[in-house]
């Protein structure tokens, strides 16, 4: 495995006897989704999926991924949460967040619908009034109100470019098999479709159609992604926390909780990580944040949050533990000079790399930040290929599941998204929503 994981900033604060008295939960929660009964039998398919996933659609979307490639300059992905975040934060990942400055051979692609602001909108038809564009439209149900506008909108913009008739062809849907307004959409027009499996939930589907379908685009190797996602499935079967890497990070996230860091701080080294972050923001944040329970997550991006939030994470609240993304072999490297006068006092660094410098840039935060109270996880991978990335996301998807098991919480739904989708539906006017919006209306009025 590729993925190291690291507590040494944690043993001032979690003992081998928290571990002990955590191992009873960790079985129980292990039993639970492996057993796939009860609550879980919707909700698991993601488990399972780097062995069973269906070959005939990564097929299909490989080859609907090179066709997409040829015919046009900018891909289009609308979506919201779960329907964007994994692709985006896997393209950025395996690329750069500079992804589309980059690219002369591959399409740019732009993500949408997970904004309402006009100003977000006419920028992206702004920078694609001169491009070929394809859309993929991702939405389970259809009915979100973002992704479902952002549709209608740029639908629009598609027909006017190339027609109806050629839009049809340009325009590709990620949702449900059978039912669900896109379904209904999908089938009426005529656009090519690919399916979300019924038994996984969107923060848990990059490792489907809703994922895989943009990641290859970009021209990354899924196979490559769904073999890290197969041998990590396999490494994290162990119900053992001294062998099991995944339940251990668990286990010491509820130990964490349990002596008052209700935070979680997700932090990186390298701009790449950064969409990364959000995708863990929205798993533990939509998995674990019910019934009043909850580590609350966030992240920050070194070294340029040092000089923004690292006066209050040294000093501040300690209500908060670290979590570290580190990556051990970068790809590419620059090796600092010398010259004669030593005029920049940068001397003593020549013949140093600059990876050198950014790994002492992240021990001497985590070990400032440890002996300041803050307790430190590192999760290193050893560089940043399809493979690992496959591994990481699934380390992440289970090691999630069980933490929010292990917190006495249903980790695979997420109630309170809702009550903000029906005062959205009755404020703008949804039909079926009349009393809602009456109701609405007059609190804010008082």
């Amino acid at each position: 495995m590729s993925i190291t994981f690291n507590i040494r900033y944690l043993k001032n604060f979690v003992n081998q006897n928290d571990f002990w008295q955590m191992e009873e939960k960790v079985k129980a929660a292990h039993k639970m989704i492996h057993s796939k009964k009860g609550i879980f039998e919707k909700n698991i398919g993601w488990l399972d999926l780097p062995v069973n996933y269906d070959r005939k659609e990564l097929e299909k979307i490989k080859t609907y991924a090179a066709k997409i490639r040829k015919m046009c300059d900018a891909l289009i992905v609308i979506g919201i949460g779960g329907s964007y975040l994994g692709a985006r934060a896997a393209i950025e990942f395996l690329n750069s967040h500079n992804y589309n400055l980059f690219q002369e051979n591959c399409p740019h692609i732009f993500f949408v619908g997970n904004s309402l602001a006009p100003s977000h909108i006419y920028e992206i038809m702004d920078l694609c009034e001169k491009k070929r564009i394809c859309i993929n439209v991702i939405s389970k149900s259809g009915t979100t109100t973002e992704p479902a506008v952002a549709f209608k909108i740029f639908k629009d913009f598609m027909e006017k470019k190339v027609g109806t008739d050629e839009a049809r062809k340009r325009i590709f849907c990620t949702t449900d098999k059978n039912k669900g307004i896109l379904r209904s959409i999908a089938d009426k027009e005529g656009y090519e479709s690919f399916v979300i499996p019924d038994d996984i939930g969107g923060r848990f589907s990059v490792l489907s159609p809703v994922g895989l379908l943009p990641i290859a685009v970009s021209g990354a190797n899924i196979d490559e992604i769904m073999l890290g996602a197969l041998e990590a499935s396999q490494k994290f079967m162990q119900c053992d926390l001294e062998k099991n890497d995944c339940y251990k990070y668990a286990a010491a996230r509820n130990i964490l909780y349990k002596k008052g860091k209700i935070i979680e701080l997700f932090s990186a080294y390298t701009p790449r990580f950064s969409m990364l972050l959000e995708w863990l923001k929205q798993l533990y944040a939509e998995s674990e944040g019910k019934e009043q329970k909850g580590i609350f997550p966030t992240s920050a991006m070194y070294s340029t949050d040092l000089h923004s939030l690292g006066q209050f994470i040294q000093e501040g609240s300690r209500i908060f533990f670290e979590t570290s993304l580190t990556i051990k072999n970068e790809e590419r490297d620059i090796t600092l000079k010398t010259d004669n006068e030593n005029s920049d006092g940068l001397n003593f660094l020549g013949g140093q790399n600059l990876s050198y410098v950014n790994k002492m840039a992240y021990e001497a935060t985590a070990l400032a930040h440890y002996d300041g109270g803050v307790p430190g996880i590192e999760i290193q991978i050893d560089r940043n290929s399809e493979k690992e990335l496959g591994e990481l996301l699934y380390f992440f998807e289970k090691s999630c599941a069980i933490s929010g098991l292990i917190l006495g919480i249903n980790p695979f739904n997420q109630p309170g998204v809702e009550a903000y989708k029906k005062n959205m539906f009755a404020l703008i006017g949804k039909p079926g929503y009349e009393d809602l919006r009456n109701d609405i209306l007059n609190r804010l009025r008082q």
